[in-house]
């Protein structure tokens, strides 16, 4: 039996943001304290590609002090700069090293190196940089050149091609514009507002001209993302209440609670006080859920939670579908198709339609067989929270995957539910 008891959940600090914060302090102007930054595997892969490049990091309890060199003061490294598994280490810095006057070989690990890289090569290329892959993968070689600013009209729904572009710029000559097809989250754009970037912001509009960045302290908030079980496993419990403390709400970044919502979820969010990243605290109830329609311009705001989202409308009242979900296929695995392998695993129902995803509603969570990770971290957490529902026990294969995003997600899951998950 689950306690049906009151809980309170604290997530660990927001890895999107921390990546980006280790990236922009590295090539300002004078020290940068992070406070609360995101230790974990694909963070540990940026900070030591920026030290290979010259530039200091220093680690104290819950700080990070970044000793910014400046644009131009990144030096050529020694070898290769492995991103490890991180796809945003691998595409912001392809952006920040496009404008270098040195060479420079970014590579990575497992699926990284499957990972489409054209998507971002491509845009900079347009800007002068001198750009190849290994056709249109990992590893990238990139040669020291100039680049002018360009205006971009961008094809796929990114924030991590958006922000390469974007650190690129910083090095152009000329200003650079950026128009998105669809709205992706902003925290490069805030961050580089905030140490000073000459940046501004319209609608689907970025408009930056180049320029010196100064170093400010940095405050990283929870990670949504990390919590997105959390809220998705109090959902489905019912008499359940979860309070999520100090967890970042970029809007960006909202959009499963938006959906969860829209399905009839009891939430409930507290802003905090205005801040360089909005954060605050969301209260969670056990609640039925209906299905829902979810349309493309929905989907960038909740993209890694999708899983979770079809999780959580396999067990609504009525089917529901989630349009616009073709990214999904270049994560860190193809997510539409391991969370269909996922989903026949627990004796679930789905399919795909054209770019779309359609779940059955009104189905019960088997379980009893093994769920495979595909060295996923956000599919093994689906799992985890598949295995709290189960009729019969959920081993989940591989769990040691969320060490990229979230090593003491385990043992943080069972402390708020009180049932054994994981391998």
């Amino acid at each position: 039996m689950i306690k049906t008891e009151n809980k309170t959940y604290t997530p660990p600090p927001d890895k999107s943001i921390t990546h980006r914060a280790l990236i922009l302090a590295a090539v300002a102007e004078g020290s940068t304290v992070i406070s609360s930054p995101s230790i974990c595997a694909d963070t540990a892969a940026t900070s030591a590609c920026l030290k290979k490049m010259g530039v200091r990091i220093s680690a104290s309890p819950g700080k990070l002090t970044i000793k910014g060199v400046g644009l131009r003061g990144l030096i050529k490294p020694s070898g290769p700069l492995n991103s490890g598994e991180s796809g945003t280490a691998m595409r912001l810095l392809a952006g920040l090293l496009a404008g270098q006057e040195f060479d420079s070989v970014l590579t990575g690990k497992g699926s990284l190196l499957k990972r489409p890289m054209a998507r971002v090569a491509d845009p900079l290329a347009a800007m002068g940089a001198k750009i190849s892959s290994s056709g249109g993968r990992a590893p990238l070689s990139i040669r020291g050149s100039g680049l002018i600013g360009t205006n971009h009209k961008l094809l796929v729904a990114s924030a991590q091609v958006k922000s390469a572009i974007l650190l690129a710029a910083l090095y152009a000559e000329g200003p650079t514009s950026i128009t998105e097809r669809l709205s992706t989250r902003d925290h490069t754009e805030r961050l580089l507002k905030h140490l000073g970037a000459r940046i501004s912001s319209g609608g689907l509009n970025l408009y930056l001209r180049p320029g010196r960045l100064t170093a400010k302290n940095i405050k990283v908030p929870g990670d949504i993302s990390a919590a997105a079980p959390f809220i998705v496993a109090a959902c489905l419990l019912p008499g359940f209440k979860l309070t999520i403390k100090g967890v970042g709400l970029n809007p960006g970044r909202t959009g499963l609670i938006s959906a969860l919502k829209a399905m009839g979820a009891r939430i409930t969010v507290k802003p905090g006080a205005a801040a360089l990243e909005p954060e605050g605290d969301v209260i969670v109830y056990g609640s039925g859920l209906k299905g829902v329609r979810i349309r493309p311009d929905e989907v960038p705001s909740m993209i890694d939670e999708l899983p979770l989202l079809a999780l959580a409308a396999s067990g609504a009242q009525s089917v529901t579908v989630i349009s616009g979900v073709g990214e999904l296929r270049h994560k860190e695995s193809n997510r539409l198709k391991t969370t269909l392998e996922l989903f026949k695993t627990l004796g679930l129902k789905a399919e795909t339609g054209k770019d779309s995803l359609i779940i059955k509603g009104n189905q019960r969570i088997l379980g009893g067989n093994p769920a495979e990770t595909f060295n996923d971290h956000r599919v093994a957490m689906a799992a985890a929270v598949a295995g709290l529902l189960a009729a019969k026990p959920v081993k989940i294969k591989g769990p040691g995957c969320v060490d990229k995003s979230y090593p003491d997600f385990f043992t943080d899951f069972k402390k708020i539910f009180c049932k054994k998950t994981g391998g």
